[in-house]
């Protein structure tokens, strides 16, 4: 947190993006309760207002994390907050230990797995490739997953949001179009491919849902996160 880039950006200029940010994220909330259209979601919205303003004024990345970062940093608090829906839905999770292992398990090696082939496919640079290894979990454990890496966790939080985004996207038409209709596979679908936008999904769809996604988004994490280090040795 105390990069020279940032350390030299003025502390004003990052509280205004800070605030831009937030009112946009209520602004658009509001706007999607009163026309709830998938793609004026906040989580869609925010991030493409914000990019747009960028360009137009010319912002560097270091004025605009320079006290945005508070918000990433919240996201850890905010993921253990779902562990009181998970203790209320304790006994629909029980009833599924092992639909859950395979959620979390097949997350973990898919979402590695089809990042480093996308990265060979499209020839890119090692430490693109680092980055991009850990893009479907949740960004508390993406940041410090891909520095471990030897990637930029930074540049892993936008990867974490595209992937989230596109699954919310398309996860629930393709859960129909494979013939998924059971709340619990919907729900490990969700968290493990979509992580906390999945997650969210998952809650507008049912509490089993959102609390399976719960469940299995903070657990995929922790795997990636204790599997890091020998797959970092692997890579080397």
């Amino acid at each position: 947190m105390s990069r020279p880039d940032l350390v030299a950006t003025p502390w004003w200029v990052g509280l205004a993006w800070l605030l831009t940010t937030v009112l946009l994220y209520v602004g658009s909330k509001r706007l999607f309760l009163r026309h709830p259209r998938i793609w004026l979601s906040p989580i869609v919205v925010t991030p493409l207002v914000l990019l747009a303003l960028v360009l137009i004024t010319g912002t560097t990345y270091a004025a605009y994390w320079s006290q945005s970062r508070w918000l990433t940093w919240l996201l850890g608090p905010a993921t253990v907050a779902f562990a009181l829906p998970i203790y209320q839905q304790r006994r629909v999770i029980a009833r599924y230990p092992l639909t859950l292992l395979a959620g979390v398990f097949t997350g973990v090696v898919v979402g590695v797995g089809s990042s480093w082939l996308l990265s060979l496919w499209l020839d890119l640079p090692r430490e693109m490739m680092l980055t991009l290894l850990p893009r479907s979990v949740s960004t508390p454990f993406a940041m410090p997953a891909a520095q471990v890496l030897g990637g930029q966790p930074e540049l892993a939080v936008l990867a974490v949001l595209v992937t989230g985004v596109f699954g919310m996207l398309v996860g629930q038409a393709w859960l129909w179009w494979a013939g998924i209709r059971h709340p619990v596979s919907e729900g490990a679908a969700f968290g493990a491919g979509a992580h906390g936008v999945g997650t969210a999904k998952a809650w507008q769809m049912g509490p089993q849902q959102g609390a399976i996604a719960s469940l299995v988004m903070i657990f995929s994490g922790i795997v990636l996160v204790l599997l890091t280090p020998l797959l970092a040795r692997w890579l080397t």
